[in-house]
């Protein structure tokens, strides 16, 4: 009835007068056909980007010279030499421990920096400390490269500190990625943080609680999806990171524990490999392709953990 009520502009309001002029129907409705592409052209890319890499790493594993268990076992890597072997292992361990570095560095300091801005910072304080940080996230990462080269690793880590690191390094590499995926963990923590319901926090201050235990016992374990959320994409960020650990870490695969060694990633192999020196079509060219593929599995794995953790943990407030 109420329909019929509508449609017919009889007994109640009209349909104009319900869903607006036709002009601004047709407004909305290529607005969500340009967000529709928009969502679908990622999806499109992202199924070209896998199709591209799982092509060429199927014809990287035909090679004769190339086995799959040697690949994902294998302790040397060497791909451009005259006697080439194709272990994965240096190179993934390498990614893992300038990673893990990385946000020993990045958790502290930017769940820190999240809940001084949310809970501790005056509005003034916050308007000018935010937009420096999210600025320090738009520095061009080779800008870091050559700063860990030039300055932190001869300076910091070998005069002040004293630790006899070589030139190249995995600890600068890590610490540098560290200080660089700060703003992200921190944006992102700061806003899960700030979207708690002041009620919580009133509630808290209401029991006598003090501003840190407010911070600790209630702030930050509401916001814990939202810290999730960004720590893991602060660790997508520091796996995927190239200029840096390229510059700073080295290109020396190798299977030591010490970061104070050269090592090489991932990213560091392809970024130095793809630059045109290889020819096109031969097995360490397609070793780049092969590397890729495994890195994007790594990245893809890291995230579908989070969300389920996030899923999980995560808090609504209405």
């Amino acid at each position: 009835m109420a329909t019929d009520a509508i449609t017919s502009g009889v007994g109640g309001p009209s349909a104009e007068s319900v869903f607006g002029p036709p002009r601004r129907r047709i407004g909305e409705k290529l607005i969500a056909v340009a967000l529709f592409c928009a969502a679908a052209t990622s999806v499109v890319i992202t199924i070209g980007i896998v199709v591209s890499l799982t092509g060429e790493t199927l014809t990287f594993f035909a090679d004769q010279a190339v086995s799959v268990s040697g690949f994902l076992t294998g302790g040397q890597w060497t791909p451009l030499f005259s006697d080439p072997q194709f272990g994965i292992r240096p190179l993934v361990q390498g990614t893992l421990i300038i990673t893990g570095i990385a946000l020993i560095v990045a958790i502290p300091l930017g769940i820190g920096t999240a809940a001084f801005l949310s809970e501790y910072a005056s509005p003034r304080v916050r308007k000018a400390v935010k937009p420096t940080l999210e600025l320090l996230a738009g520095v061009p990462t080779v800008v870091f490269g050559y700063f860990a080269l030039t300055f932190f690793t001869p300076t910091v880590l070998n005069s002040i500190l004293g630790l006899d690191v070589s030139v190249f390094n995995g600890l600068a590499g890590g610490i540098i990625v560290g200080v660089l995926i700060v703003p992200t963990i921190a944006s992102v923590a700061e806003d899960a943080m700030s979207a708690v319901p002041q009620s919580l926090r009133e509630g808290a201050y209401g029991l006598g609680a003090s501003r840190r235990q407010v911070t600790v016992r209630v702030v930050v374990p509401a916001a814990l999806s939202g810290i999730t959320a960004g720590i893991v994409l602060g660790a997508s960020r520091a796996v995927g990171e190239t200029m840096v650990v390229l510059i700073a870490a080295g290109q020396l695969p190798t299977t030591s524990l010490d970061p104070r060694n050269p090592m090489e990633t991932m990213t560091a192999f392809i970024g130095a490999t793809g630059k045109g020196d290889v020819p096109t079509g031969s097995t360490g060219y397609k070793a780049i392709f092969a590397v890729g593929f495994a890195l994007f599995l790594i990245t893809l794995i890291l995230n579908t953990i989070s969300i389920r953790f996030v899923r999980r943990y995560r808090q609504v407030y209405e």
